[in-house]
């Protein structure tokens, strides 16, 4: 089973770069072009260290868990259309974002 919604609550689970332990966190994701991705302001979240630190991550959704690899999005234009459908409509979609992009494993 994949995940259809394009835009969608699950739960991230990373490792923690220090300790190793599991670290889930609720987030609004974006599902495009068949991959995963989750955004925010500034890159000091431990979430986003995480998955850069250790980028093989989970995703919890609808009882189900997925797991897959995550890089940092560089192409800011692209970064820029993941907001704009993360938060379609509102002014938040303007805002400087940095960007991981979740490939899932099949």
């Amino acid at each position: 089973m994949k995940i259809k919604e394009k835009l969608f609550r699950p739960i991230l689970i990373t490792k923690g770069r220090k300790t190793g332990n599991p670290h889930s966190v609720i987030l609004r994701a974006v599902n495009h072009d068949g991959k995963i991705y989750f955004s925010r302001h500034r890159p000091d979240g431990d979430w986003f260290k995480n998955a850069l630190a250790n980028p093989e991550v989970k995703i919890q959704y609808k009882e189900m868990v997925f797991s897959g690899k995550a890089k940092l999005v560089t192409d800011e234009e692209f970064s820029q259309k993941i907001s704009e459908l993360k938060y379609p409509g509102e002014a938040r979609a303007k805002e400087k974002r940095v960007t991981i992009e979740i490939t899932l494993d099949n």
